[in-house]
């Protein structure tokens, strides 16, 4: 994600360097002809562009706020994953304390403990189609992973050892029908909100609305200099490069911010989330061996 650092300009604009460069040409060409060529005598009224950008404004107004919507649910799905990691680790623990708390029940609720801390690593890593069991390995028995392995979903296959792990804690006695139903439910919770982000990922925003507004921006751009030409002069090419950045910056942002789990800058920060996820629950059954946090460093940015 993008950090609150400062951002170079060569980042920001070179999202749109291509689209920048060809209206600088295109601009020039117009005032060149205009002032040494003459060729042909082309001018439009103000109002025809003003008329396209004010329509080009509210297409943008509204896919920024489409997008931002769908990347404000992925994060508001991960805050839900981190509370409901918090209580199930807590239900676990309240649950299974003395007379319970023999040494294999401490064991089961450090495996459940490392597996849900595998489970959110794992479930970003399939968003960003990017999932590689070497890389929660450590968090999970050899048994686990060869079960995992077998699965697609390798989150919604690590859930299913939760509840297996639930159904033989009330085998053993350690906990009872009603708080096995508790716990269930914020597995429930957990699987709701895995499939709100897969929804997100899965769900691709409208390609022909994205088409339609790239064309009207484009047509926008080539009016433009004709309608600034006999106002500037030859100044219609720094002032037409700089009404074009704004509106493709805008569009650049919508674009990034309408897929939230495509390992861009704009990302949802799943990683960092599921960093601070792992931090909670070792201190939690209190083990201090932690990942390290990712350190910022300045005027950068970072994929979390």
């Amino acid at each position: 994600m993008l950090l609150k650092t400062k951002i170079p300009l060569s980042y920001v604009f070179g999202k749109i360097k291509r689209e920048i460069l060809f209206v600088f040409v295109y601009a020039s060409i117009i005032a060149l002809e205009d002032k040494f060529l003459h060729v042909m005598e082309v001018t439009l009224p103000l109002s025809v562009p003003m008329v396209l950008g004010t329509i080009l404004s509210l297409l943008l107004a509204f896919k920024s706020n489409q997008a931002y919507d769908r990347w404000w649910e992925a994060r508001i799905a991960w805050g839900a994953i981190v509370n409901d990691s918090r209580s199930l680790i807590r239900q676990v623990l309240c649950f299974t304390e003395a007379p319970y708390a023999t040494e294999e029940a401490r064991t089961w609720v450090q495996r459940l403990t490392n597996r849900q801390i595998a489970w959110n690593y794992s479930l970003g890593l399939s968003l960003r189609k990017q999932m590689d069991l070497d890389k929660v390995r450590k968090f999970l028995s050899p048994e686990e992973v060869a079960f995992a392995a077998r699965h697609d979903n390798v989150p919604n296959a690590l859930l299913q050892l939760h509840a297996q792990d639930f159904r033989y804690a009330l085998r053993e006695g350690w906990i009872n029908p009603y708080q096995q139903v508790a716990m269930e439910e914020t597995l429930t919770k957990l699987t709701d909100s895995m499939g709100r982000c897969e929804r997100i990922k899965n769900t691709v925003f409208p390609a022909t609305y994205t088409l339609y507004i790239h064309f009207c921006l484009f047509f926008f751009v080539l009016l433009l200099p004709f309608a600034l030409l006999e106002v500037f002069g030859i100044l219609e090419v720094l002032m037409v490069v700089a009404i074009s950045s704004a509106f493709f910056l805008i569009e650049k942002m919508a674009i990034h911010l309408q897929d939230p789990f495509e390992g861009k800058p704009t990302d949802t920060p799943v990683t960092a989330i599921a960093q601070t996820i792992e931090t909670n629950l070792k201190q939690m059954i209190g083990d201090n061996r932690v990942s390290k946090d990712t350190v910022p460093a300045e005027n950068t940015y970072f994929v979390l």
